[in-house]
Protein backbone atom coordinates (compact mmCIF):
# COMPACT_ATOMS: atom_id res chain seq x y z
CA UNK A 1 0.00 0.00 0.00
CA UNK A 2 1.38 3.36 -0.98
CA UNK A 3 -0.21 6.61 1.06
CA UNK A 4 0.58 10.15 0.30
CA UNK A 5 0.19 12.11 3.26
CA UNK A 6 -0.80 16.42 2.51
CA UNK A 7 -0.47 18.66 5.74
CA UNK A 8 -0.32 22.26 5.57
CA UNK A 9 2.65 22.77 7.21
CA UNK A 10 5.27 20.24 9.52
CA UNK A 11 5.94 23.15 11.60
CA UNK A 12 8.12 21.36 14.79
CA UNK A 13 5.25 20.50 17.16
CA UNK A 14 1.21 20.11 17.01
CA UNK A 15 0.02 18.07 13.94
CA UNK A 16 3.64 18.31 12.18
CA UNK A 17 4.67 15.68 15.40
CA UNK A 18 1.77 13.35 15.15
CA UNK A 19 2.83 12.95 11.73
CA UNK A 20 6.02 12.12 12.07
CA UNK A 21 5.13 9.38 14.92
CA UNK A 22 2.93 8.39 12.46
CA UNK A 23 4.60 7.78 9.36
CA UNK A 24 7.51 6.18 11.36
CA UNK A 25 5.21 3.16 12.67
CA UNK A 26 2.58 2.68 9.08
CA UNK A 27 3.77 -0.44 7.85
CA UNK A 28 3.42 1.09 4.49
CA UNK A 29 5.56 2.76 1.58
CA UNK A 30 4.74 6.59 2.82
CA UNK A 31 5.60 9.79 1.25
CA UNK A 32 4.58 13.69 2.90
CA UNK A 33 3.43 16.73 0.61
CA UNK A 34 3.97 20.03 2.89
CA UNK A 35 1.81 23.40 1.72
CA UNK A 36 4.22 25.24 3.61
CA UNK A 37 6.86 28.08 1.79
CA UNK A 38 10.80 26.88 2.23
CA UNK A 39 12.01 27.27 5.06
CA UNK A 40 9.80 24.39 6.79
CA UNK A 41 12.84 22.64 9.24
CA UNK A 42 10.23 19.33 10.75
CA UNK A 43 10.67 17.20 8.02
CA UNK A 44 10.41 12.90 8.84
CA UNK A 45 13.41 11.20 8.87
CA UNK A 46 13.55 8.93 5.95
CA UNK A 47 10.67 9.73 4.73
CA UNK A 48 10.56 11.44 0.59
CA UNK A 49 8.90 14.94 1.33
CA UNK A 50 7.56 17.00 -1.32
CA UNK A 51 6.68 20.40 -1.19
CA UNK A 52 3.92 22.82 -2.92
CA UNK A 53 4.11 26.08 -1.59
CA UNK A 54 0.48 27.65 -1.28
CA UNK A 55 -1.28 30.10 1.06
CA UNK A 56 -4.71 29.93 -0.42
CA UNK A 57 -7.28 27.91 0.86
CA UNK A 58 -8.56 27.05 -2.72
CA UNK A 59 -5.56 27.41 -5.05
CA UNK A 60 -6.65 25.39 -8.28
CA UNK A 61 -2.40 25.60 -9.57
CA UNK A 62 -1.88 24.03 -6.38
CA UNK A 63 -4.31 21.49 -6.87
CA UNK A 64 -3.53 20.97 -10.08
CA UNK A 65 0.34 20.10 -8.62
CA UNK A 66 -1.07 17.51 -6.40
CA UNK A 67 -3.16 16.06 -8.61
CA UNK A 68 0.13 15.44 -10.98
CA UNK A 69 2.04 13.96 -7.73
CA UNK A 70 -0.82 11.57 -6.91
CA UNK A 71 -1.62 10.63 -10.64
CA UNK A 72 2.29 9.68 -10.78
CA UNK A 73 3.01 8.17 -7.60
CA UNK A 74 -0.41 5.98 -8.27
CA UNK A 75 -0.90 5.79 -4.60
CA UNK A 76 -3.84 3.81 -2.44
CA UNK A 77 -4.29 6.27 0.34
CA UNK A 78 -4.28 10.08 0.78
CA UNK A 79 -4.34 10.98 3.84
CA UNK A 80 -5.27 14.94 4.58
CA UNK A 81 -3.76 16.93 7.71
CA UNK A 82 -5.24 20.44 8.98
CA UNK A 83 -7.82 22.50 7.27
CA UNK A 84 -5.65 24.02 3.89
CA UNK A 85 -4.17 20.89 2.73
CA UNK A 86 -7.86 19.12 3.81
CA UNK A 87 -9.44 20.92 1.34
CA UNK A 88 -7.05 20.87 -1.46
CA UNK A 89 -5.89 17.51 -0.90
CA UNK A 90 -9.52 16.24 -0.95
CA UNK A 91 -10.10 17.53 -4.52
CA UNK A 92 -6.54 16.71 -6.14
CA UNK A 93 -7.33 13.08 -4.56
CA UNK A 94 -10.66 12.72 -6.13
CA UNK A 95 -9.73 14.52 -9.64
CA UNK A 96 -6.73 11.61 -9.17
CA UNK A 97 -9.30 8.91 -8.80
CA UNK A 98 -7.24 7.93 -5.27
CA UNK A 99 -9.37 4.92 -3.78
CA UNK A 100 -9.06 5.89 0.09
CA UNK A 101 -8.90 9.68 1.03
CA UNK A 102 -9.29 10.16 4.68
CA UNK A 103 -8.66 13.18 6.86
CA UNK A 104 -7.29 14.30 10.49
CA UNK A 105 -7.96 17.14 12.17
CA UNK A 106 -5.95 18.16 14.61
CA UNK A 107 -7.15 21.60 15.79
CA UNK A 108 -10.39 23.15 15.09
CA UNK A 109 -11.23 25.70 17.05
CA UNK A 110 -14.90 27.50 17.54
CA UNK A 111 -13.28 30.78 16.41
CA UNK A 112 -10.24 30.79 14.17
CA UNK A 113 -8.62 28.06 11.46
CA UNK A 114 -5.18 28.28 10.66
CA UNK A 115 -5.01 31.80 11.82
CA UNK A 116 -8.11 32.81 10.26
CA UNK A 117 -11.51 33.77 10.87
CA UNK A 118 -14.19 30.58 11.11
CA UNK A 119 -16.04 32.01 8.73
CA UNK A 120 -19.53 30.75 7.02
CA UNK A 121 -17.75 30.44 3.96
CA UNK A 122 -14.37 29.18 5.46
CA UNK A 123 -16.94 26.20 6.80
CA UNK A 124 -19.05 25.56 3.32
CA UNK A 125 -15.44 25.34 2.01
CA UNK A 126 -14.61 22.60 4.05
CA UNK A 127 -17.66 20.79 4.00
CA UNK A 128 -17.84 20.75 0.08
CA UNK A 129 -14.59 19.45 -0.10
CA UNK A 130 -15.42 16.87 2.88
CA UNK A 131 -17.80 15.19 0.54
CA UNK A 132 -14.89 13.79 -1.35
CA UNK A 133 -13.35 11.74 0.81
CA UNK A 134 -14.61 8.94 3.06
CA UNK A 135 -13.62 9.38 6.96
CA UNK A 136 -12.06 12.44 8.83
CA UNK A 137 -10.37 11.70 12.03
CA UNK A 138 -11.71 13.39 15.11
CA UNK A 139 -8.41 13.88 17.95
CA UNK A 140 -10.61 14.75 20.73
CA UNK A 141 -14.40 14.91 21.23
CA UNK A 142 -14.72 18.69 21.09
CA UNK A 143 -13.39 18.95 17.60
CA UNK A 144 -15.68 15.91 16.62
CA UNK A 145 -18.29 17.96 18.22
CA UNK A 146 -17.43 20.98 15.75
CA UNK A 147 -17.04 18.81 12.64
CA UNK A 148 -20.91 17.67 13.52
CA UNK A 149 -21.92 21.56 13.91
CA UNK A 150 -20.26 22.31 10.49
CA UNK A 151 -22.49 19.40 9.02
CA UNK A 152 -20.22 16.77 8.30
CA UNK A 153 -22.39 13.73 9.08
CA UNK A 154 -21.72 11.14 12.23
CA UNK A 155 -21.18 8.18 9.94
CA UNK A 156 -18.18 9.94 8.44
CA UNK A 157 -16.55 10.83 11.75
CA UNK A 158 -14.07 8.75 13.85
CA UNK A 159 -12.13 9.39 16.75
CA UNK A 160 -8.92 8.52 16.85
CA UNK A 161 -6.62 10.58 20.23
CA UNK A 162 -3.73 12.74 20.16
CA UNK A 163 -0.64 10.31 21.00
CA UNK A 164 3.05 10.47 22.17
CA UNK A 165 6.22 8.36 22.18
CA UNK A 166 7.00 8.64 25.55
CA UNK A 167 10.90 7.06 25.41
CA UNK A 168 11.52 9.87 23.57
CA UNK A 169 10.99 12.50 26.66
CA UNK A 170 12.93 10.22 28.71
CA UNK A 171 15.01 12.52 31.43
CA UNK A 172 18.68 12.91 31.25
CA UNK A 173 20.30 14.99 33.92
CA UNK A 174 23.65 15.80 31.50
CA UNK A 175 20.78 17.07 28.83
CA UNK A 176 19.30 19.33 31.68
CA UNK A 177 22.26 20.69 32.90
CA UNK A 178 23.83 21.55 29.25
CA UNK A 179 20.88 23.17 28.63
CA UNK A 180 20.05 25.15 32.13
CA UNK A 181 23.39 26.55 31.72
CA UNK A 182 22.72 27.71 27.88
CA UNK A 183 19.27 28.95 29.45
CA UNK A 184 21.47 30.98 32.62
CA UNK A 185 19.19 29.07 35.02
CA UNK A 186 21.66 28.37 38.34
CA UNK A 187 21.67 25.51 39.91
CA UNK A 188 18.69 25.46 42.42
CA UNK A 189 16.73 27.77 40.99
CA UNK A 190 13.46 26.39 39.99
CA UNK A 191 12.27 26.47 36.45
CA UNK A 192 8.76 26.72 35.95
CA UNK A 193 7.79 25.45 32.21
CA UNK A 194 5.37 26.09 29.49
CA UNK A 195 5.33 24.76 26.23
CA UNK A 196 3.24 25.33 22.95
CA UNK A 197 2.04 28.24 19.96
CA UNK A 198 2.42 31.52 21.81
CA UNK A 199 -0.81 32.67 20.66
CA UNK A 200 -3.79 34.80 22.88
CA UNK A 201 -5.90 31.55 23.06
CA UNK A 202 -2.89 29.48 24.57
CA UNK A 203 -3.09 32.03 27.81
CA UNK A 204 0.05 32.34 28.93
CA UNK A 205 -0.37 35.57 29.68
CA UNK A 206 -1.46 34.09 32.64
CA UNK A 207 1.71 32.12 33.37
CA UNK A 208 3.64 35.80 33.51
CA UNK A 209 1.34 37.11 36.14
CA UNK A 210 1.12 34.05 38.01
CA UNK A 211 5.15 33.94 38.62
CA UNK A 212 4.96 37.08 39.84
CA UNK A 213 3.50 35.49 43.10
CA UNK A 214 6.11 33.05 42.80
CA UNK A 215 9.59 34.57 44.76
CA UNK A 216 13.15 33.21 42.92
CA UNK A 217 10.91 31.02 40.54
CA UNK A 218 11.87 31.45 36.63
CA UNK A 219 9.79 31.17 33.93
CA UNK A 220 10.69 29.55 30.86
CA UNK A 221 8.22 29.46 27.70
CA UNK A 222 9.38 27.40 24.80
CA UNK A 223 7.70 27.95 21.45
CA UNK A 224 6.89 31.20 18.97
CA UNK A 225 3.68 32.54 17.71
CA UNK A 226 2.03 36.18 16.93
CA UNK A 227 2.02 36.20 20.50
CA UNK A 228 5.06 36.42 21.55
CA UNK A 229 5.79 40.39 21.20
CA UNK A 230 2.62 41.29 23.80
CA UNK A 231 4.14 38.55 26.24
CA UNK A 232 7.34 40.30 26.04
CA UNK A 233 5.75 43.68 27.08
CA UNK A 234 3.70 42.26 29.93
CA UNK A 235 6.91 40.49 31.96
CA UNK A 236 8.15 44.41 31.65
CA UNK A 237 4.99 45.36 33.02
CA UNK A 238 4.70 42.84 35.73
CA UNK A 239 8.28 43.45 36.99
CA UNK A 240 9.21 40.00 36.20
CA UNK A 241 11.22 40.43 32.79
CA UNK A 242 14.47 39.16 34.23
CA UNK A 243 12.38 35.85 35.64
CA UNK A 244 10.87 34.89 32.45
CA UNK A 245 13.00 33.32 29.33
CA UNK A 246 12.03 32.90 25.71
CA UNK A 247 13.30 29.67 23.87
CA UNK A 248 11.79 30.49 20.87
CA UNK A 249 11.02 27.25 18.82
CA UNK A 250 12.45 24.00 19.39
CA UNK A 251 12.44 21.21 17.05
CA UNK A 252 11.95 18.70 19.58
CA UNK A 253 11.09 19.70 23.28
CA UNK A 254 12.79 17.18 25.31
CA UNK A 255 16.35 19.22 26.35
CA UNK A 256 13.51 21.90 27.28
CA UNK A 257 11.22 19.60 29.47
CA UNK A 258 14.74 18.60 31.18
CA UNK A 259 15.41 21.94 32.39
CA UNK A 260 12.64 22.32 34.12
CA UNK A 261 11.41 21.66 37.37
CA UNK A 262 7.12 22.76 37.12
CA UNK A 263 5.33 22.32 34.63
CA UNK A 264 2.04 24.55 33.92
CA UNK A 265 -0.42 24.74 30.73
CA UNK A 266 -3.43 27.32 31.79
CA UNK A 267 -5.08 26.45 28.83
CA UNK A 268 -8.42 25.83 29.33
CA UNK A 269 -9.25 24.40 26.47
CA UNK A 270 -5.92 22.13 25.24
CA UNK A 271 -6.21 17.87 24.27
CA UNK A 272 -3.25 18.27 26.58
CA UNK A 273 -0.42 16.71 24.36
CA UNK A 274 2.51 18.72 26.29
CA UNK A 275 1.27 17.53 29.58
CA UNK A 276 1.39 14.18 28.31
CA UNK A 277 5.70 14.83 26.73
CA UNK A 278 5.85 17.53 30.82
CA UNK A 279 4.96 13.91 32.45
CA UNK A 280 6.81 11.69 30.30
CA UNK A 281 9.63 13.61 31.36
CA UNK A 282 9.28 13.42 35.42
CA UNK A 283 7.69 16.43 36.14
CA UNK A 284 4.76 17.61 38.08
CA UNK A 285 2.38 19.36 35.82
CA UNK A 286 -0.42 21.65 36.76
CA UNK A 287 -2.91 22.08 33.81
CA UNK A 288 -6.35 23.91 32.71
CA UNK A 289 -7.30 21.23 30.09
CA UNK A 290 -5.58 17.44 29.31
CA UNK A 291 -8.40 14.76 28.13
CA UNK A 292 -6.10 12.08 29.38
CA UNK A 293 -5.26 12.91 32.82
CA UNK A 294 -9.21 14.17 33.16
CA UNK A 295 -10.05 10.54 31.81
CA UNK A 296 -8.10 8.94 34.43
CA UNK A 297 -9.02 11.20 37.12
CA UNK A 298 -13.01 10.15 36.06
CA UNK A 299 -11.92 6.71 36.61
CA UNK A 300 -10.24 6.83 40.40
CA UNK A 301 -6.82 6.23 38.69
CA UNK A 302 -5.13 9.89 39.27
CA UNK A 303 -1.74 10.42 37.32
CA UNK A 304 0.69 11.35 40.48
CA UNK A 305 2.12 14.52 40.26
CA UNK A 306 -1.07 15.75 38.46
CA UNK A 307 -3.41 18.53 39.22
CA UNK A 308 -6.34 20.36 37.45
CA UNK A 309 -6.45 24.07 37.68
CA UNK A 310 -9.52 25.88 38.60
CA UNK A 311 -11.16 29.03 37.06
CA UNK A 312 -10.68 30.70 40.14
CA UNK A 313 -7.58 33.53 39.34
CA UNK A 314 -5.92 31.97 42.48
CA UNK A 315 -6.00 28.64 41.06
CA UNK A 316 -2.36 29.23 39.17
CA UNK A 317 -0.24 31.02 41.55
CA UNK A 318 -1.10 29.03 44.46
CA UNK A 319 -0.87 25.53 42.78
CA UNK A 320 2.85 26.82 41.50
CA UNK A 321 3.58 27.87 45.12
CA UNK A 322 2.73 24.38 46.07
CA UNK A 323 4.46 22.64 43.43
CA UNK A 324 7.82 25.02 44.29
CA UNK A 325 7.44 24.27 47.80
CA UNK A 326 7.31 20.32 47.00
CA UNK A 327 9.79 20.42 45.03
CA UNK A 328 12.50 22.05 47.67
CA UNK A 329 10.93 18.80 50.25
CA UNK A 330 12.58 16.34 47.64
CA UNK A 331 15.48 18.06 47.11
CA UNK A 332 15.47 18.80 43.31
CA UNK A 333 14.81 14.86 42.96
CA UNK A 334 12.96 14.15 39.72
CA UNK A 335 9.58 12.14 39.72
CA UNK A 336 9.27 9.09 37.95
CA UNK A 337 8.16 9.30 34.44
CA UNK A 338 4.11 8.42 34.04
CA UNK A 339 1.49 8.03 31.41
CA UNK A 340 -1.77 8.29 30.69
CA UNK A 341 -2.03 4.78 29.54
CA UNK A 342 -1.62 2.92 26.21
CA UNK A 343 -4.20 4.97 24.15
CA UNK A 344 -2.38 7.91 24.10
CA UNK A 345 0.62 5.56 23.20
CA UNK A 346 2.33 6.33 19.33
CA UNK A 347 2.05 2.49 18.41
CA UNK A 348 -1.83 2.47 19.46
CA UNK A 349 -2.40 5.82 16.95
CA UNK A 350 -0.57 3.59 14.31
CA UNK A 351 -2.25 0.62 14.19
CA UNK A 352 -5.84 2.51 14.64
CA UNK A 353 -4.88 4.38 11.42
CA UNK A 354 -3.95 1.07 10.13
CA UNK A 355 -7.04 -0.45 10.59
CA UNK A 356 -8.90 2.76 9.29
CA UNK A 357 -7.33 2.01 5.92
CA UNK A 358 -7.71 -1.32 5.78
CA UNK A 359 -11.28 -1.08 6.99
CA UNK A 360 -12.18 1.34 3.86
CA UNK A 361 -10.23 -0.43 1.79
CA UNK A 362 -12.32 -3.14 2.08
CA UNK A 363 -15.59 -1.45 1.19
CA UNK A 364 -17.04 -2.62 -2.20
CA UNK A 365 -16.04 -0.28 -4.96
CA UNK A 366 -13.30 1.29 -3.90
CA UNK A 367 -11.72 1.10 -7.25
CA UNK A 368 -9.10 3.63 -8.19
CA UNK A 369 -10.83 6.12 -10.61
CA UNK A 370 -8.65 8.35 -12.57
CA UNK A 371 -10.43 11.83 -13.80
CA UNK A 372 -8.10 13.98 -16.06
CA UNK A 373 -8.97 17.68 -15.93
CA UNK A 374 -8.63 20.08 -19.04
CA UNK A 375 -5.57 22.08 -19.29
CA UNK A 376 -7.43 25.23 -18.27
CA UNK A 377 -8.72 23.65 -15.86
CA UNK A 378 -10.02 26.67 -13.69
CA UNK A 379 -12.02 24.65 -10.33
CA UNK A 380 -13.93 27.32 -7.88
CA UNK A 381 -16.50 27.06 -5.08
CA UNK A 382 -19.87 26.53 -6.94
CA UNK A 383 -23.27 28.14 -5.57
CA UNK A 384 -24.67 24.94 -4.22
CA UNK A 385 -21.18 24.54 -1.72
CA UNK A 386 -20.18 21.64 -4.02
CA UNK A 387 -16.74 21.75 -6.46
CA UNK A 388 -17.44 20.91 -10.43
CA UNK A 389 -15.63 18.21 -11.24
CA UNK A 390 -13.41 18.76 -14.40
CA UNK A 391 -15.06 17.17 -17.10
CA UNK A 392 -12.35 14.09 -19.39
CA UNK A 393 -11.78 10.89 -20.10
CA UNK A 394 -13.01 8.66 -16.92
CA UNK A 395 -11.31 4.62 -16.74
CA UNK A 396 -10.97 1.94 -14.16
CA UNK A 397 -6.86 1.51 -13.59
Amino acid sequence: MRVLHVISTLEPGGAGQQLRLLVRRLPYESEVVTLSPAGDTGEPDGVRVHRIATTRDHDPAAVRRLWRLMRAGRYDVVHTHLYRACVQGRIAARLAGVPIVVATEHRLSADSVEGRRSSPTVRALYLAAERLGQVTIATSPAIAGRLRSWGVPERRITMIPKAIDAREFRFDPALRAVARARLGAEPGVPVIGGLGRLEPDKRFDLLIRAVAEVPDALLLLVGDGSARADLERLAVIEGVADRVLFAGAVAHPREMLCAMDVFASPDHTAFGTATLEAIASGLPAVYGSCLPLEERVAARARVPGTHRLSTDRESLPRALRAEVLCLAERRGRRLPARSAGVRYDADHLAASVGRLYERIGDRPGQRRRVIAPPPGYRGRFGRKNTFPLPGGNVRNA
